[in-house]
């Protein structure tokens, strides 16, 4: 063996020794983490995401993915000659739409996840909410206001829907008997109907739910930066606030920082905001001691 292949075994050999504390830390806890972005349309971002998943279940760590899907039903609307309208960045859904919803997310990308997770080694369990009576949704309400009067108005947005209960049983089935859960975020509602969840509601409910120890939300950008476009890497929900009134936060980034915020405060131990387009963004954070994202706890 040359020096320089001596070099780079030992290199490795530093980053497991660096990693055992940590997978000792967190052996036989839950991690869920949220899925979704533009990453899903990469093959070699699914192939490293799955096998970060296999690498999870096998340290001794249950992972649970739910998984998001905005482009590809917006995607599967315009092939089919949909129009898609957004309020608040949530689309607004007649039954049409949630029907093509529940067709690309519980069938083709669900399966998709399920298939990359087996191919990494891993056993998936492809749900979604309405299996088990996992989740059960009640419809969103909004309101908005009139740029003219500046009243504000109810606004309809179809069968979109937020969970309203939780139940973990078949998760934590699915674990117990060294499956991997991956679940669509779609729900029915006590009132028959099927509901689109929003892929970061869902995950932070499920999270709650389940007392995990993390909640991972894999996006498009690094994580929280501040005005200087610094990486924020440390949170209290305190801060988040504090952020928010001073406008350093804006857009999208709001309410994945509010989904975070809601779990830590309802039984995550705690929540990080990862760009999900850096290969193995997600064992760095969690078997590194620097990190890579923005970690909020209560």
């Amino acid at each position: 063996m040359s020096a320089v292949d001596t070099k780079a075994m030992l290199a490795k050999a530093e980053v497991l020794i660096e990693a055992l504390p940590y997978m000792r830390r967190y052996a036989g806890s839950t991690f869920v983490v949220k899925y979704g972005g533009h990453a899903m349309g990469d093959p070699e971002a699914a192939r490293d995401f799955a096998e970060d998943i296999v690498l999870l279940k096998a340290v001794g760590i249950n992972p649970v993915v739910v998984h998001g899907g905005g482009p590809q039903i917006g995607a599967m609307l315009k092939k089919l000659g949909v129009e898609s309208t957004f309020v608040d960045g949530l689309r607004v859904t007649d039954k049409a739409t949630a029907e093509v919803a529940e067709m690309v997310l519980s069938g083709r990308i669900n399966k998709e996840l399920v298939t990359w997770i087996a191919n990494a080694g891993g056993k998936a369990l492809g749900i979604s909410g309405k299996d088990g009576g996992l989740v059960t949704a009640t419809k969103v309400a909004r309101t908005t206001k009139d740029p003219d009067s500046n009243i504000e108005q109810a606004v309809d947005l179809g069968f979109v829907g937020e969970p309203s209960r939780v139940d973990t049983t078949i998760l934590e089935t699915a674990s117990g008997a060294g499956m991997i859960p991956v679940v669509a975020p779609i729900g029915a509602g006590e009132d028959g109907h099927t509901y689109n969840i929003n892929a970061d509601t869902m995950a932070g409910a499920i999270a709650a739910a389940l007392g995990a120890s993390r909640l991972f939300l894999l996006t498009d950008v690094p994580g929280v930066l501040d005005k200087e476009k610094v990486l924020l890497t440390d949170l209290r929900p305190s801060d988040v606030k504090r952020l928010k009134d001073d406008g350093t936060i804006t857009g999208g980034m709001i309410p994945k920082l509010e989904t975070c915020v809601h779990a830590v405060e309802a039984g995550c131990e705690a929540a990080v905001i990862l760009d999900g387009r850096v290969p193995h963004a997600m064992l760095l954070e969690i078997f590194t001691s620097k990190g890579a994202g923005t970690l909020i706890r209560a």
